[in-house]
């Protein structure tokens, strides 16, 4: 099923592929069971920037957790797709490709929340998720290089 996961070790496969369905469990419940808006309306932001230029210049309009949890939270959260995903398909470790795929789940993501009424479409949640999700991705490149290297100075080479 996963022939192009960076692991051939059947038994660490594994434990990526629990690990990510227990991250989808609490995605799932952030994104969608946390909390309802109940007004009846679509709530959307289609201009990039203009959510995060609003929470950086008019901080001080904002409670301390809801300006971190806006701007820190959408990055944070994220970061775990960029392991995930291409350890489980090395085809993703390159920057495009991975970036078009995380930027089309959020994508549908958003929209799914928009019109089941229990967030709001915001282009810049796309932004700062998929910001994350690559923060995760580059994280995840280096310390398989670093393992790389590890194992090729320990054979001798």
């Amino acid at each position: 099923m996963f022939k192009h996961r960076y692991y051939k070790n059947n038994v660490v496969t594994g434990i990526v592929i629990i690990v990510l369905l227990g991250y989808c469990v609490v995605m799932l419940n952030l994104l969608f069971f946390r909390s309802r808006h109940v007004s009846g309306m679509y709530h959307y932001n289609v201009i990039p920037f203009a959510t995060i230029e609003q929470l950086v210049m008019h901080r001080d309009h904002y409670s301390t957790e809801t300006w971190v949890k806006n701007l820190f939270g959408n990055i944070i959260l994220f970061m775990p797709l960029g392991v995930f995903i291409p350890l489980l398909n090395r085809r993703f470790m390159g920057i495009a490709k991975f970036v078009f795929l995380v930027a089309a789940i959020i994508f549908v993501v958003e929209c799914i929340q928009m019109l089941t009424y229990v967030g709001s479409f915001d282009v810049d949640d796309i932004i700062l998720n998929t910001l994350g999700a690559w923060v995760g991705l580059i994280i995840t490149r280096w310390l398989c290089r670093l393992g790389t290297q590890s194992i090729d100075s320990s054979k001798g080479v």
